[in-house]
């Protein structure tokens, strides 16, 4: 049932396909999988930034192709493939998602670690949701900055016990990292979760509502670090509105 409904629901832009799949029926495929002995799950989102980039950056690509659930993560895809004629019910938002999971492996039991970010960054992370998560059963965490010592972040994740793993990096190291070791981690789930732990922190700040809503949020990004972003998303933006115009193109040429 699992790749069925993946199956069905597989959409693509620009030659990256994506599963348009509810926050619901995620949750379930992921639920359904975790119950099941000998699995891995590998999780990705996309959003404008990652998938214009993936026009260009072969190692990202593949690493994002390899991921099991290939979410919409952004409003700016959302729309854009409705204006292809795509069906897209909604999007999937990381950070949403990542609430959820840890949600659901409160109520299971299921073990998690948590990988990425700094020392300082992730201990406040930790220290936050053993908060918001009292019953949460963590297995560990690690800074990001490990280098050399790979293999020995590996065994720790491994003999930690921890079934999801979710790796606070950056694209594409966290989806290589994951692809290269998803056969000795141990877990059932893993998902990068970009950013997500600076929120948690409180190092950066989410977006209002009302901008997740119409699709502000890369505008939000761009007000809190105006230096770093203000280049990425105005390229990123302006490359994908024209690889929709070209899509659109040859979708109205091959009708004819």
């Amino acid at each position: 049932m699992i790749m069925t409904l993946i199956d069905e629901k597989t959409v693509s832009i620009g030659n990256v396909p994506m599963h348009s799949l509810t926050m619901k029926e995620t949750l379930l495929l992921i639920e359904q999988a975790m119950s099941k002995e000998g699995c891995f799950l590998q999780h990705v989102v996309i959003n404008v930034a990652k998938l214009v980039n993936m026009q260009t950056q072969k190692d990202l690509k593949d690493s994002v192709l390899a991921c099991d659930i290939i979410n919409i993560d952004g409003m700016g895809i959302v729309w854009g493939g409705r204006f292809l004629g795509l069906k897209i019910p909604e999007r999937v938002a990381g950070i949403d998602l990542f609430s959820e999971l840890l949600s659901f492996a409160q109520r299971q039991g299921e073990r998690v670690f948590f990988l990425g970010a700094s020392n300082v960054v992730l201990n406040l992370a930790v220290d936050n949701l053993q908060k918001t998560y009292p019953d949460l059963n963590i297995a560990g965490w690690h800074h990001g900055y490990f280098g050399d010592n790979e293999l020995s972040v590996v065994e720790k994740i491994r003999t930690s016990g921890a079934t999801m793993l979710f790796v606070a990096m950056s694209s594409p190291q966290k989806e290589k990292f994951i692809n290269k070791w998803r056969d000795v981690l141990g877990v059932k789930f893993a998902m990068g979760v970009g950013g997500t732990l600076d929120i948690v922190a409180g190092k950066t700040k989410r977006a209002p509502l009302w901008m997740q809503r119409y699709g502000l949020e890369w505008l939000y990004r761009v007000i809190q670090e105006p230096r770093r972003m203000w280049k990425r998303y105005l390229f990123t933006n302006c490359k994908f509105l024209f690889l929709l115009i070209n899509e659109k193109l040859k979708n109205i040429s091959a009708e004819q």
